[in-house]
């Protein structure tokens, strides 16, 4: 009998793996595809390594603005896409080995959990059964794919797994859905020279964001070329072609080579056993502040819980989780959770937004200055003003910092600490910052 038996190899599943396995326990990791779940097979790194040649491609057309000239700019769609492929091996292989290097038990197959109860669970996975007295789930999510008519069965028709699948580009992009997903993916083919369309339900882009640095984004956008179409409802797809009612409720259209759907993402609960043991399930698994569910010796986390779909908050939870079992004392907190959009200017953001704060009744002042008021900032985004924003509650703590500029997700980290642990302004003001650096711009905006 293993001490801890995980299902999903995503950042929830090996980082749960790894840390339980170097703490002495006996664990086995059940995971039916490749290791490194969505987030490194068809999520944020291959995105990431699309994203960062476009903008390679964004430097090198862009370099007389910087006094650099460079002759006869092209990309190659599908070198492009090898180098993606090439950096997702290279990171599996990477996470085997350390599954390797601390004793994990790794399976490869469909897991279903047969039956379970306090003293323990059995799984099966190819014919063999496996005993394990603690259980881990971390099966992760799936994209939504509305009953839209004229989606199912239409080739033009594709989901995040599919877009990074492809080998040519596409000639146009309708993308339905402004979320992240959707403005990284329009960031990319916008920077490449193809056509985006972006469909929106909401009245902005990035629902849960800053609506202010949202708006400012797909500005941003628009003058580049991208259309949006906000306050906009799919009706149906024919072909190529996109049916949707506007704000004013008249019926539009729009044709795309390829219509990328990403409206969002929902927990596996379905298909490997749930139902064998008791457990409650609301949007996904229902757990506790140290990720329990209502059966003790099951935990769950990652996205399959619905609660915050990212992979970092997936791997805090696993970590949250292990302790537990551990006997060391941790609980999850959601209060700092960083929300990063790679797009060109990116977006970062932790904890509340304006909106959030005046809806809950909270009080607040704003601190929001130019990322122009950092000088490595200027030196390097010609042309460009971001922002950045600081919400400050009235016993002077952090609240939330909301930026649009480039590198910031490189140091929002100092945010969420400054959340997490319950900085004052002083005390950041107090805080040494190297410069020249953007991170500067924390200094800058509290002052």
């Amino acid at each position: 009998m293993y001490d801890l038996a995980i299902i999903g190899g995503g950042p929830a599943g090996y980082v749960a793996a790894g840390k339980a396995a170097s703490a002495g326990l006996s664990v086995v990791l059940f995971e039916k595809r490749e290791l490194g779940g969505v987030c490194l097979n068809e999520g944020c790194i291959p995105t990431k390594t699309l994203l960062y040649s476009a903008k390679m491609f964004d430097h090198a057309t862009g370099g007389k603005k910087y006094g650099i000239t460079a002759g006869d700019v092209s990309y190659e769609f599908r070198k492009i896409v090898d180098r993606k492929t090439k950096v997702v091996r290279k990171l599996v292989a990477g996470i085997k080995m350390k599954m390797e290097a601390a004793g994990v038990t790794v399976v490869r197959g469909e897991a279903m959990i047969e039956r379970g109860d306090a003293a323990g669970v059995v799984i099966s996975c190819d014919g063999q059964l496996y005993e394990a007295g603690r259980l881990l789930i971390c099966t992760g999510s799936e994209a939504f794919v509305p009953p839209i008519l004229g989606i199912e069965n239409n080739a033009a028709i594709l989901t995040n797994r599919e877009m990074l699948a492809l080998t040519e580009a596409p000639a146009s992009l309708v993308v339905i859905g402004g979320g992240v997903i959707g403005m990284e993916f329009a960031s990319f083919c916008n920077s490449l020279g193809i056509p985006v369309t972006v469909i929106e339900m909401m009245p902005e882009i990035l629902g849960g964001m800053d609506r202010e640095i949202s708006e400012m984004l797909r500005g941003i956008y628009a003058k580049k070329g991208v259309r949006f179409c906000l306050q906009c409802k799919v009706t149906r797809v024919d072909g190529n072609v996109v049916y949707y009612t506007d704000a004013d409720g008249n019926e539009q259209q729009c044709e795309g080579d390829r219509i990328l759907v990403c409206i969002g993402r929902r927990p596996v609960l379905k298909n490997y056993g749930l139902e064998n043991i008791a457990v409650e399930t609301e949007r996904g698994i229902r757990v506790n502040e140290v990720m329990q569910t209502t059966l003790p010796n099951v935990y769950a986390a990652g996205d399959v819980t619905g609660f915050s779909m990212l992979a970092h908050t997936a791997s805090r939870e696993a970590e949250v989780a292990v302790n537990h079992i551990l006997g060391k004392k941790d609980c999850m907190e959601y209060n700092a959770i960083p929300g990063v959009v790679y797009t060109n200017p990116e977006v970062s953001s932790v904890g509340i937004t304006e909106e959030q704060a005046s809806n809950a009744g909270i009080e607040y002042r704003l601190h929001k200055i130019p990322m122009t008021y950092s000088g490595r900032f200027v030196a390097e985004n010609e042309g460009q003003t971001g922002l950045c924003k600081v919400l400050i509650s009235a016993d002077d703590k952090v609240l939330g910092v909301h930026i649009l500029g480039n590198s910031s997700s490189e140091f929002i980290c100092a945010a969420c600490m400054a959340i997490t642990n319950g900085l004052s302004v002083e005390q950041l003001q107090r805080t040494v910052f190297p410069h020249p650096t953007v991170s500067e711009i924390l200094k800058e905006v509290m002052i």
